[in-house]
């Protein structure tokens, strides 16, 4: 089966085409980098012939807000009328945990606009909504930094490994379109601030963390369901401390 993995060079995009290989699919990564654009529509029309499925792990190099909209509005509607016009069965979408109650944010408004897109469109799908990314962290920790201290929420949330997303979107994408959302999450569940003091710790990271329940996460405040999934998720099996052993001896 061909599978068009817009993204495909891309952190989880490039673990995912290996995935769909290894298990006997013709994976084929399109983006910039191989010469498809969405938000151009350059190459699309090529590289979808033939595609049975497409899987959509983009994201904006931007967050800026009209500029992160455009990005997903635009190269949503492209990407799905080549799919229409290429007889595609069936589209995945990778999205996230919480869109909905992250609306503050203009970069979730602008992934909730991608998902109507998608549930508007003729292709069967299948969104697949994941929580923040371990290798978030160190970003996630940053943005709260100041001097040699790190105010996050205290709000929980449950991150999973960019290898078990991958897993989870291998599994999706070789199954039939659910037409709907699935959660997909990490095997652990903590507060934010308690997960990133974790990760400095291990990293030997000078930085403490200082909890604050009102601290912001990209501009919204969150809550305890903010950012964790609901009832029965697909769960990864990498925890925070397999992930770091990991980052300290890559397998090659």
């Amino acid at each position: 089966m061909k599978i068009v993995v817009i993204g495909g060079t891309g952190l989880i995009g490039s673990k995912l085409v290996k995935l769909l290989q290894q298990r006997g699919h013709e994976a084929v990564a399109a983006s910039p980098n191989t010469g498809v654009n969405t938000l151009t529509g350059e190459g699309l029309a090529e590289a979808l012939a033939g595609a049975q499925v497409v899987v959509d792990v983009a994201n904006s190099p931007t967050f800026e807000d009209k500029a992160v909209l455009h990005f997903f509005e635009t190269s949503g509607r492209n990407l799905l009328a080549a799919e229409v016009a290429a007889g595609v069965k069936h589209h995945v979408a990778l999205a996230v945990v919480g869109t909905e109650r992250l609306q503050a944010s203009g970069y979730f408004r602008a992934k909730l606009a991608q998902e109507a897109l998608i549930k508007a469109g003729k292709v069967p799908y299948t969104i697949v909504r994941a929580t923040q990314f371990l290798e978030f962290l160190g970003g996630i920790a940053q943005g709260g930094t100041e001097g040699q201290t790190t105010r996050l929420s205290t709000a929980h949330l449950q991150p999973i490994a960019a290898d078990d997303v991958a897993a989870a979107m291998a599994d999706y994408t070789l199954g039939a379109p659910v037409n709907g959302m699935v959660e997909i999450a990490g095997p652990e569940r903590a507060s934010l601030s308690t997960m990133v003091q974790r990760y400095l710790s291990a990293t030997n990271d000078p930085r403490t963390v200082v909890p604050d329940a009102k601290a912001l996460y990209f501009g919204v405040e969150l809550n305890d369901q903010s950012l964790t999934p609901g009832d029965k998720p697909w769960l990864g099996s990498i925890t925070l401390e397999t992930w770091l052993a990991r980052q300290a001896s890559p397998v090659q």
